[in-house]
C-alpha cells in the first residue's frame, strides 16, 4: 500500500491512561506505530493513509478518538538496519 504517513494524537490526563490503542486498519490505511509519552499525557499513533480524511474515518471506525491529526514524514523509517550502522551485538 502505498500511501502518506499522518501522526494520531490523542491526550488523556485520567489515570491509568494509555493503554491499548485501537488496531486502525482498513484496506486504505494501517498503523504503523504508537507511542504513549507519559509525562505529555499523549499517545501518538503513526498511520499509512491516502489521505487525512480516510485516516480519521479510519480511526473513527476503530472507536479511536483523535484529538489531533497531521501529517507527518518519515526521519528513519521502520525496517531493516542501516547497512551503514555499526551492528549491535
Amino acid at each position: 500500500m502505498a500511501g502518506h504517513l499522518f501522526a494520531l494524537e490523542q491526550y488523556d490526563c485520567s489515570p491509568g491512561a494509555g493503554g491499548a490503542v485501537p488496531v486502525i486498519g482498513t484496506p486504505d490505511c494501517r498503523l504503523v506505530a504508537a507511542v504513549r509519552l507519559p509525562t505529555d499525557d499523549v499517545v501518538i499513533a503513526l498511520v499509512e493513509g491516502p489521505d487525512a480524511e480516510v485516516v480519521a474515518a479510519a480511526a473513527a471506525a476503530a472507536a479511536w478518538r483523535v484529538d489531533r491529526l497531521i501529517p507527518a514524514r518519515w526521519l528513519h523509517p521502520p525496517g531493516p538496519t542501516n547497512p551503514e550502522l555499526p551492528k549491535e551485538e
